[in-house]
Parts: structure tokens; C-alpha cells; sequence
């Protein structure tokens, strides 16, 4: 019942990142910068540039709702083999098929939350970076 209870708590609270992204994020797309020597005889170097804070957080929002999706997916996956043992009268493979799904959804919910969350704060601490050039 816990289980439930912390993984309706965690979608509750990604949802609204999935349906809308926070404000200040720009969707524009600027290409890639290139640099050449002088010298004929060398080969041309492409510069990757980095991406902007908006797109680093858009990113990081991103893997949150895959981490949540594929848990919900293994949460899924787990409930129906624990009604499908039920059904036979296998309890034990039942509690196993329970323990597994809830497992697996921890662990792409929590690896999914990280990874976002990370790159989420790499966007904000872009974003903090662009606004202190711009007041000095």
C-alpha cells in the first residue's frame, strides 16, 4: 500500500513537467560553429557547441517522464504476472512477480529522477550563469 502510495506521489509531481515546461525555456536551434586555419594543408575542425540551459533542462525533464514511463511499464509488468500466478494458484510466484515489478519500478523511477534532476540544475545553473553577464 506504501508502494502505491510513493509512486502515485511521484508521478503526481512529474506530471505537470510532462504536460508544460517551465517558463524560460526556448525551443530555438542554432547551428553548429565551425573553425578553419589559414593554412590550406589543414583539416577543418568542427566545434560542438554546448547546449543552452532551456534545452538542458527540457533534456533533464525528459528522462524524468522516460524513468516514470518505464517504471510504470515494469509496475505493469509486475502486476499482471502476479494475477497470472494468482490465477494458477501459485502464491509464492505471485509474491515474487509483486516484488520484482515493484523493484524494477524503483529502480527505473529513482535512476530516471536522478539522471534528469542532474540536468536540470545544469540547465538552472546555466541560466544563472546568462542572467548574472547580464546584470554586471
Amino acid at each position: 500500500m506504501r508502494v502505491k502510495r510513493g509512486i502515485v506521489c511521484v508521478l503526481a509531481f512529474l506530471i505537470p513537467f510532462l504536460l508544460e515546461p517551465p517558463a524560460g525555456i526556448s525551443q530555438t536551434a542554432s547551428p553548429p560553429q565551425q573553425t578553419t586555419t589559414s593554412n590550406p594543408d589543414a583539416t577543418v575542425v568542427k566545434k560542438k557547441k554546448q547546449r543552452g540551459p532551456g534545452k538542458e533542462m527540457a533534456s533533464g525533464g525528459g528522462d524524468i517522464g522516460k524513468g516514470a514511463a518505464k517504471g510504470s511499464g515494469d509496475l505493469a509488468k509486475g502486476a499482471a504476472g502476479t494475477v497470472g500466478n494468482l490465477a494458477k494458484g501459485n502464491v509464492g510466484g505471485a509474491g515474487a512477480s509483486a516484488g520484482k515489478g515493484v523493484a524494477e519500478a524503483g529502480k527505473d523511477v529513482g535512476k530516471g529522477s536522478v539522471k534528469g534532476s542532474g540536468k536540470v540544475g545544469k540547465g538552472l545553473g546555466g541560466e544563472f550563469k546568462k542572467l548574472g553577464k547580464k546584470i554586471f
